[in-house]
């Protein structure tokens, strides 16, 4: 069984609806992992209480689903990273603008790259 670190068991604590199997965290792809690690470190950071988190992520939940969500599950990591961005940018730590900026630099340094290829930023993706 792999170690789960007290971080991790405090967000399955504070978080019931998390995807989840005997083992911890479960995910259907490499970047919700990612999210999930992000959210960890920040919170060990002390950038945010597991309250404050799962407030934002039950209210971005609730936002989606007024939109439309069908709420099967499969978005729940698109609301994570909805609701971490939120959160950074509301703390202080990045601007909704410097967020924004990375975004659209992965989006051009996907576009630029070969399929199979690893994904690097580069300076000409900041524009």
């Amino acid at each position: 069984m792999p170690a789960t670190s007290q971080a991790a068991r405090d967000a399955i604590s504070a978080l019931p609806d998390i995807p989840r199997d005997n083992d911890g965290p479960v995910f259907r792809e490499p970047w919700e992992a990612h999210a999930f690690a992000m959210a960890l470190s920040l919170y060990e950071r002390g950038v945010f209480t597991w309250s404050e988190w799962a407030a934002e992520l039950a209210e971005e939940i609730a936002r989606a689903q007024g939109a439309g969500d069908p709420d099967t599950g499969e978005t729940y990591y698109l609301h994570w990273l909805a609701a971490l961005e939120r959160l950074v940018a509301e703390k202080g730590v990045a601007t909704a603008a410097l967020l924004a900026r990375t975004k659209h630099a992965w989006e051009h340094a996907c576009e630029r790259t070969p399929h199979g290829k690893p994904i690097e930023l580069q300076a000409g993706d900041f524009h």
